[in-house]
């Protein structure tokens, strides 16, 4: 155990005003940008541990950013608490003698009382089956699943968010990824209201036409109540702040007109997936993103809300509509958000570090893999930087896919160099379009 308060601080300082604590005190203060808490962590020989932080955060949810040896490594976030706890943080790599673990302010007003290591165990093989939880999935789901499942920590398949995007690699590195993603947002009905066209189940089709593989997300606009201010205009209605659309509300009184409005937009919805199902394309399908975040409406209630319109989701679309061509993927690594096993086909995050850290973000990996006791795969469904393949296999980090973001993420040569893009194409571990097989016939003898 190092005791934070023995550490070398940078702009924060030691307190001992909230007890208890550990050792003689604790570390406070982060509350500007350089911030920082450094601490020498002795390892006895080089190899993986286990790292837990002790710490405290009355100020609701926070996150702080982290660096390893002057490397930066991903992000921690810090659950809201009453008083001292602790929280696993995951594996990191450390060389025999002294290690430098920096925690740098990130959303800051937290305290940090310690860190504690132990020699990590061996990872058990996983536990994954090729089973969806809809018990009528399409052939084509099933075979992507299970071709996602054959590659299941011993490649990543690589994606890019946009087709254009995707598109625009080919011309700069040579590959096309082997994933892309697509949107539904322009076929929210509040947003067709105000004029809104769409082509992107046309550019699904041009893409399974490449023969590559579609996770599709809908950044829903709210069925009703958009603020629609110059400040918040009507296409920011996804957003919590523009709409005063009442989830919570609308799912509690099903004779509302809000309800009613959900459920005429889901099935606005199911008219274009069922496009797809036509057309044989299995999606891996990613509804209602980053609820636990709050800053889109249907997680601006809480959980409860938010895995009860899930639910809602996956009933109407598979037992009203009949749509059986999704793989259902949930958004969260929180255990209160889970909607639970019998909804949930694939569990992700969104990842969006330090501009160039390329870590593996094993430790939001490994939260999830406990999270389903490693009974489904695990996905990085939008990234900023690119995870380092080199060190995906050294930490044993199987994300399934990476997916990065659209526009400067891929572009400005800052969030992700050309150097490190090029090495990550062109690495054996990623998966890229070339190296697709023909899921349509993938399996068959």
């Amino acid at each position: 155990m190092y005791e934070a308060e023995d550490g070398i601080l940078n702009g924060v300082e030691k307190s001992q005003q909230t007890a208890p604590f550990s050792g003689n005190g604790y570390v406070t203060g982060f509350d500007q940008p350089e911030d920082a808490l450094s601490m020498k962590i002795h390892a006895p020989v080089e190899g993986m541990y286990q790292l837990w932080i002790g710490y405290n955060g009355p100020n609701g949810d926070k996150q702080s950013t982290v660096s390893l040896n002057d490397q930066p490594f991903g992000d921690v976030t810090f659950a809201p608490t009453t008083g001292f706890t602790e929280m696993k943080y995951g594996r990191v790599k450390l060389e025999e003698g002294d290690n430098v673990f920096t925690l740098s302010t990130g959303w800051g007003w937290y305290d940090i009382d310690y860190v504690k290591i132990q020699k990590a165990p061996s990872k058990p093989e996983h536990q994954v089956k090729n089973t969806l939880v809809n018990p009528n999935a399409s052939v084509e789901a099933l075979t992507l699943h299970q071709f996602l499942l054959d590659n299941y920590g011993k490649n990543i398949l690589s994606g890019q968010q946009n087709l254009i995007d995707a598109l625009e690699l080919k011309a700069e590195y040579g590959k096309l990824p082997a994933v892309v993603g697509f949107d539904l947002i322009e076929y929210s009905p509040t947003r067709v209201a105000h004029g809104s066209k769409s082509k992107e189940i046309e550019n699904i089709l041009q893409w399974d036409d490449l023969g590559g593989i579609s996770t599709l997300a809908w950044h829903w606009n709210a069925p009703k109540d958009l603020i629609n201010t110059d400040e918040l205009p009507w296409y920011k209605g996804f957003y919590t702040e523009g709409t005063t659309f009442d989830i919570e509300q609308a799912l509690a009184n099903p004779e509302s007109e809000e309800y009613k409005l959900i459920l005429s937009d889901i099935d606005a919805i199911a008219i274009q997936l069922k496009r797809l199902q036509d057309a044989n394309i299995p999606i891996l399908w990613r509804p209602l993103h980053e609820a636990e975040g709050g800053w889109f409406w249907w997680g601006a209630k809480g959980p409860e809300p938010a895995k009860k319109l899930y639910r809602l989701l996956y009933d109407r679309l598979t037992n009203v509509h009949h749509i059986n061509n999704l793989i259902w993927i949930w958004n969260s690594e929180s255990p209160e958000w889970y909607p639970g096993d019998n909804v949930v086909d694939i569990i992700c995050v969104d990842s969006y570090p330090s501009a160039g850290d390329y870590s593996p973000m094993n430790h939001r990996y490994d939260h999830l893999v406990e999270l389903v006791q490693d009974r489904k795969l695990v996905a990085l469904t939008e990234n900023g930087p690119i995870p380092d393949p080199d060190l995906l296999q050294e930490y044993q980090t199987n994300w399934s896919w990476f997916c990065t973001w659209n526009g400067e993420f891929i572009k400005d040569g800052m969030q992700n160099s050309k150097e490190h893009i090029q090495q990550v194409y062109d690495h054996p571990y990623v998966i890229t379009l070339d190296e697709l097989p023909d899921l349509h016939t993938y399996g068959i003898k």
